[in-house]
């Protein structure tokens, strides 16, 4: 793997809550040998499609799949060639507030984390709603209204589950629940995988493996068969620094003991999910940056600094064609 593809944004200059936090979506496109920037993309969403009061707009997590990448914003589906970063498909429906994550199904429609409802919707290509899940397997609708246009609506939180990845295991659909600490089938409601400790994101299979990250520096696989916890790898004891290491979020397998984990600086703002009720200092914290770790040894293998891109937020980590 020659390149990777780094998926996030900018934060704005200013201290702001996270509704408001971040100026426009940016994929950055590195060098794996030399760490360089090859080529920055940006974007920013259309005014019908946002709040109206100082949206927040940002890339979050997406999928790669053959050479086509589909991203997200908040309110949006992208999807776009690789590498010429051309637009090829594009989705934008009511029901889409704080989408976290975008997967394309096996029969060409989207599997989308419309996070503020607590639901994954599956999406064709022109936007019309095939199925829709809560993640709490409550009715879909059941708190919120099919007449409001979400897209709209500066937050709806506080959230109750915080959906943020969804995956495959075969032909099963299953999304993580960041407040639950786990992730759940969605189409089997009976299984459900127990990860536990801090809020958990991700769900990147290689393998027989999952892949999770905690945003406390933890890396969490599970073993696809049994849905069994079998590894929880700290990498606080392995970044010899005297600082946090930062929002842990993201991860790219490069092989079955070599990842690549995305960490976002926690800067001052009031975010609801890290139970603190005042702001967040971030001078004791490392930089927004990505880290290449080998599992099995126990150690860092090296870090690239992503600021000095214009570069604030990781939300996902991937190859030229996964």
């Amino acid at each position: 793997m020659s390149s990777i593809y780094i998926v996030g944004g900018k934060q704005k200059d200013r201290m702001a809550a996270e509704w408001h936090q971040y100026e426009k979506g940016v994929i950055l496109k590195l060098d794996m040998q030399t760490k360089q920037l090859i080529d920055r993309f940006e974007y920013v969403s259309p005014p019908e499609v946002c709040p109206d009061d100082d949206p927040s707009i940002v890339f979050k997590a997406g999928t790669v799949k053959g050479k086509t990448l589909y991203v997200c914003t908040e309110r949006e589906v992208l999807v776009y060639s690789l590498p010429d970063m051309k637009q090829k498909g594009y989705v934008s429906i009511p029901c889409f507030n704080d989408v976290h994550h975008v997967r394309p199904a096996q029969n060409g429609n989207y599997h989308v984390v419309t996070t503020g409802l607590d639901m994954v919707v599956e999406v064709d290509k022109k936007g019309k709603v095939i199925h829709e899940w809560n993640v709490l397997q409550s009715p879909p609708w059941e708190r919120f209204s099919k007449k409001v246009d979400y897209r709209k609506v500066l937050t709806t939180k506080p959230h109750l589950s915080h959906p943020n990845y969804v995956f495959h295991i075969g032909d099963e659909i299953w999304v993580t629940r960041c407040l639950q600490k786990d992730a759940i089938c969605l189409t089997n409601p009976d299984k459900r995988i127990d990860i536990g400790g801090a809020y958990i994101h991700d769900g990147v299979l290689s393998g027989g493996t999952l892949y999770f990250t905690r945003v406390d520096g933890h890396v969490v696989t599970v073993d696809v068969k049994t849905l069994k916890v079998t590894n929880d790898y700290d990498l606080n004891e392995w970044t010899h620094h005297n600082k946090k290491l930062g929002w842990c979020r993201g991860i790219k397998v490069l092989d079955d003991h070599t990842v690549i984990v995305g960490f976002t600086r926690m800067r001052p703002t009031k975010n609801p999910l890290d139970g603190n009720q005042g702001y967040r200092s971030h001078v004791d914290t490392l930089p927004t940056r990505i880290a290449c770790y080998d599992l099995k040894k126990g150690k860092l293998v090296w870090e690239c600094g992503l600021e000095r891109f214009d570069f604030n937020a990781v939300f996902s980590i991937h190859g030229e064609n996964e």
